[in-house]
């Protein structure tokens, strides 16, 4: 009999029906007449009951249906009499794949911390909490693909090695083949990266966006969606040293347009988890954040607020408001200073934009009055920063100008210089940090609960 998936056993016509079910004991209990296990695949945050009439099965067999071991169940779909499950599966055929052994088994019915579950994180995709989360990310990444194909954009695949740091933050993983106990040297003595593999350094990517404006210089509307990388040594709730990258790049569009994308496009994939993830999303509602669905539901209704940063920081310094970090215009705004405008403020989603230009990256396009760029920033409740981008400089003499003022090096850059050599356009474009989408969607407070092996300092495992 083919194999039923515990998610479609709750549609009605499946009721009367021969069943055959697999997955992994979530619960065993009962008496010596009958006993009762929760049963889950991982289709659906909700298990299913199996009874097993002791008159029908070797009590025996049945020691070795404990919580984790993996079985296959046939029987009949009945109606449950039994509270808080519409059916059950009144049990004909029982076979055990693999045992797990109470002893040692970690995730026994109890409450688990987080912390303690990213110590086993190999095991806790099965507790009802990271099932959830996987299954929401799951439908927010192919949201993501369908949004922009409806579009008409183009999915661009942009290189994990590269020779250009593309925030000039210079926070990259380096990527070598050399003997590290003994690299071969130049006669300066230093390391010399034309015997390596690529024949220079090379380091995994901090963005695709460069890469992504020579595709929208060409294709006119193009995304990005993969990991990247960041050497940063930040052991905070919102950092990750590998990450998905989420970077529309757009030709033709300018900042306006650039800032309607982004809100367009984060409601669709809120609106798309909302319709397809309901009941994980209400489970993590009832278990960690009660305001979740509202907060959710709220961003769908609000129009964002535009704000320039000007207005922003004047907002900031006449709030009253004590901050840990000081307000003043120049200053790089915190996430406490994002939150309290949405937050408190405006209650609703913030696009700021026309930020200082020394406090953004170089490739952002510089405003008439010299000060300012084009960048936009989209702030959220709960998270302050979620998407970051800009309208693109385009014009070849102020971009190497910026260059040259950065003194940032550009020898192997010739390329992206190209763009603005030959049929240059206005484009913008953005980035998103997906795992901070997942955190908004699922309510979850630590970055590294939302991704399923998460690379953070001085942790690799699994």
């Amino acid at each position: 009999m083919k194999r039923t998936k515990i998610v479609d056993l709750f549609s009605a016509d499946m009721l009367g029906k021969e069943v055959s079910v697999k997955g992994w004991v979530r619960t065993r209990r009962g008496n010596k007449h009958v006993q009762f296990v929760a049963l889950n695949d991982g289709s659906t945050i909700r298990n299913i009951q199996i009874v097993f009439d002791l008159a029908k099965f070797d009590e025996e067999q049945l020691k070795a249906v404990s919580t984790g071991s993996a079985i296959h169940v046939t029987g009949m779909l009945v109606e449950s009499m039994g509270k808080g499950q519409t059916c059950e599966i009144q049990a004909d055929m029982l076979e055990i794949y693999g045992g797990a052994d109470p002893e040692k088994y970690p995730l026994q019915k109890k409450g688990h911390t987080l912390e303690f579950l990213r110590e086993i994180a190999h095991l806790r995709p099965r507790t009802n909490t990271f099932g959830a989360v996987l299954r929401i990310r799951s439908a927010l990444a192919f949201a993501i693909h369908k949004f922009f194909q409806e579009r008409g954009f183009y999915y661009l695949h942009t290189p994990l090695i590269t020779a250009s740091d593309c925030e000039g933050a210079g926070a990259m993983f380096q990527v070598t083949t050399l003997d590290l106990e003994n690299p071969p040297r130049n006669e300066e003595g230093k390391v010399d990266y034309t015997q390596d593999f690529f024949g220079k350094t090379t380091a995994l990517t901090v963005s695709g966006q460069l890469e992504g404006e020579l595709g929208a210089t060409a294709l006119g509307a193009i995304y990005t969606f993969g990991p990247t990388f960041r050497a940063e040594n930040s052991n905070t709730p919102r950092h990750l040293a590998e990450f998905w990258m989420i970077e529309p790049e757009v030709a033709f569009n300018d900042i306006t347009d650039n800032m309607e994308l982004a809100e367009d496009f984060i409601k669709y994939c809120i609106s798309y988890a909302l319709d397809n993830c309901r009941d994980d999303i209400e489970f993590l509602n009832e278990m960690y954040d009660k305001e979740l669905i509202a907060r959710l539901e709220s961003v769908l209704k609000s129009d964002f607020v535009r704000l320039s940063y000007t207005d922003g920081v004047k907002i900031l310094e006449e709030s009253g408001k004590k901050f840990e970090f000081p307000v003043y215009w120049g200053a790089d705004l915190q996430s406490e200073h994002e939150r309290f405008l949405v937050e408190e403020h405006f209650k609703r989603p913030v696009i700021l934009t026309d930020y200082p230009k020394e406090i953004k990256a170089f490739y952002m396009k510089q405003n008439a009055d010299g000060k300012t760029v084009r960048a936009m920033d989209v702030l959220f409740p709960k998270i302050g920063e979620i998407i970051g981008g800009s309208e693109r400089e385009e014009n070849y003499d102020k971009l190497m100008q910026r260059i040259e003022e950065l003194d940032i090096p550009m020898k192997d850059m010739w390329w992206y210089l190209d763009t603005r050599r030959f049929g240059t356009v206005p484009h913008s474009g953005f980035g998103l940090g997906f795992e901070r989408l997942v955190l908004f969607v699922t309510g979850m407070t630590n970055i590294r609960d939302v991704i399923p092996f998460p690379r953070t300092p001085g942790n690799a495992e699994f």
